[in-house]
């Protein structure tokens, strides 16, 4: 058996809701967001997880997903690390905009090329490529040595900056991540070896 690293992805926000551009704006879940957490913290503790680290970034709506995971495996006193550099990615001008005006503002394909190209970002934003520059460092220097220490680590975090990590993981191009998806409030179960990469991925759908 290799070390062992979850990645959640946050429950339903309330903008994710309104199909909103979220991007670093501190919104809350919504009550279907508290579902998601709850029953991926249920299905880890019916997996028999228990954790030795946790990482988050510094919005809300994934701290929040992570305190109802612990709470629901009976671990609410395990500290957690908070910072930016899981952060999702930031939309710039896009941020807070509905994502059907937004189309009808700049054209479905410009839109498309800045939702789901790996290095092109929006007006005043990060593109995917920029959010790895910041997620991966943090990632390599900060997580990995706990999990390589055999600490059974959690990070709950958001679709790009856990998309940037899963692209470390399993040696993904830029083409091959963006088209890869993270359900809100799924884990996912990797077991890793000594070089950082996966012996075993697994999801615990809920």
């Amino acid at each position: 058996m290799g070390n062992q690293l979850v990645l959640v992805r946050h429950g339903q926000s309330e903008w994710n809701k309104l199909n909103l551009f979220t991007g670093w704006h501190d919104v809350a879940l919504t009550n279907e967001g508290i579902k998601e957490a709850k029953a991926g913290g249920r299905a880890l503790e019916g997996d028999g997880i228990k954790f030795d680290a946790a990482y988050t970034s510094a919005l809300k709506r994934a701290q929040d997903t992570l305190t109802i995971i612990l709470k629901e495996l009976g671990q609410v006193e395990l500290p957690f690390t908070k910072d930016p550099a899981l952060n999702e990615r930031d939309y710039g001008e896009l941020t807070g905009l509905n994502k059907d005006d937004a189309r009808i503002r700049w054209g479905n394909e410009q839109v498309h090329i800045w939702r789901r190209s790996f290095d092109v970002s929006p007006p005043g934003g990060e593109s995917l490529k920029d959010t790895t520059a910041r997620t991966l460092p943090y990632y390599r220097t900060q997580i990995l040595p706990d999990v390589l220490a055999g600490k059974v680590t959690i990070i709950v975090a958001h679709g790009n900056s856990l998309r940037s990590i899963v692209m470390e993981i399993e040696q993904l191009s830029g083409d091959e991540i963006v088209q890869r998806e993270l359900v809100t409030g799924v884990p996912i179960i990797y077991e890793i070896d000594a070089m950082g990469r996966p012996l075993s991925k697994r999801d615990l759908t809920t």
